[in-house]
């Protein structure tokens, strides 16, 4: 592959940096230099336009990474300084030729994207949480954090909004259960989502949202807005502020949900709750908003309630068994995902949240995933119903 570096630097020499070019000039100036590097050294047309797109991804869009964000069979893209960066597809990680002619440039692309969230970045500020256009989700660390260069972790979303449909699909979740979860959520059932980093959570969360009622009033409330959310007209979005420079004028999830309770909603859907917030999401739950979801990192349904009973902790001072009661009042069901040894998503349990008794919240598993083996390389089980469910009366007020 050519080297782009010396092209970038002649067409620099070319432009007018005190005015601004359009597009199509831009276009023009590099299919210029393009010609006259062909007329020096040969250059096939698919390579001369090849060249070109990656030229104007460089001044106009995300450089090297505009390709890969591109391409929807790509659901990864790590960056680990400006000469080693690294993709998944398919769920197999591979390391990309591709590299940025340059830290500054590289840099400049990250100052870009975190622009396009307004949030800052800087050695001040070094670990930022942002977003692209198509909802991607961006994590970038600067130095002096990072030791080897910018890192940015990008992981993407499919441009359709996840639905219960493509999750069966994809073999995540049986039709039985799918159809119960559809059930439970138009029957105003509180449903907590767990599982661990790329399970799907965030998927499932929006497979979810596509049953709420179309009359109602959702608002949901994220760190960075990833919710695809369908069919909905009286829909409030709300997304999180980190502070300024000068330290002031963030905003909180906690401050969103506060807020978002003051704005008559039907349901409040966290995108994720990671700290302190669990507290606000879980009186919610509790205050007639019935309906309400939200996810969670944890590897096991005991271990997100352990988790929760932290959070809510870091936000009051109460007693464990006052904030294991709030809990058990609040949530009604808890899906837990988990990623296979195949890197398959799959639902791995669906649990009831029964009351508190004697000391902890007392839970049972209405479906668990059973493996019974493996061919050509994937993991085979499946989701087996194992426990009637015993809080029916939503269901049943709900006509089911």
């Amino acid at each position: 592959m050519r080297d782009t570096e010396h092209l970038y630097q002649k067409i620099m020499e070319e432009l007018d940096l005190s005015r601004e070019i359009e597009d199509e000039a831009l276009m023009e100036l590099i299919y210029t230099v393009l010609s006259e590097e062909r007329r020096e050294h040969y250059m096939s047309l698919q390579e001369m336009n090849m060249l070109g797109k990656e030229l104007f991804n460089a001044f106009r869009k995300l450089d090297i990474l505009q390709d890969l964000i591109e391409d929807e069979e790509i659901t990864e893209i790590m960056i680990n300084g400006a000469q080693h960066i690294f993709m998944e597809k398919a769920g197999v990680v591979t390391r990309l030729e591709k590299r940025f002619a340059s830290r500054q440039k590289l840099e400049d692309v990250v100052q870009q994207i975190v622009a396009g969230s307004n949030r800052i970045v800087n050695e001040a500020n070094p670990i930022v949480d942002a977003r692209l256009p198509d909802g991607s989700r961006v994590n970038v660390v600067l130095a002096p954090i990072a030791l080897n260069g910018p890192i940015v972790t990008i992981r993407k979303f499919p441009k359709e909004a996840m639905t219960m449909e493509r999750l069966k699909k994809f073999e995540a979740i049986s039709e039985e259960a799918a159809d119960f979860l559809e059930q439970a959520v138009k029957a105003r059932y509180n449903i907590f989502i767990s599982g661990g980093t790329g399970s799907g959570k965030t998927s499932m969360l929006n497979a979810l949202a596509q049953h709420i009622p179309a009359g109602e009033r959702v608002i949901t409330i994220e760190d960075n807005a990833e919710l695809q959310i369908r069919g909905i007209e009286n829909l409030v979005r709300l997304e999180a502020r980190n502070a300024n420079v000068e330290g002031t004028g963030e905003i909180s999830i906690r401050d969103l949900i506060k807020s978002a309770l003051r704005m008559r909603p039907d349901r409040i859907v966290v995108g994720e709750v990671r700290g302190s917030e669990a507290i606000d999401m879980l009186q919610a739950m509790n205050t007639g908003h019935d309906g309400s979801l939200s996810t969670g990192h944890a590897n096991s349904t005991k271990d997100m309630f352990s988790r929760l009973e932290t959070m809510v902790l870091m936000g009051v001072d109460l007693p464990l068994s006052a904030v294991q009661r709030q809990i058990a009042s609040a949530i009604d069901l808890v899906v837990h995902l988990g990623r296979l040894r195949d890197k398959s998503r799959k639902v791995l349990e669906i649990s009831e949240v029964l009351a508190y008794e004697e000391g902890e919240i007392k839970v049972q598993s209405l479906y668990r995933f059973e493996e019974t083996g493996r061919k050509d390389g994937k993991v085979q089980g499946r989701l087996k119903w194992v426990h009637e469910l015993q809080k029916k009366e939503k269901l049943l007020a709900a006509g089911y």
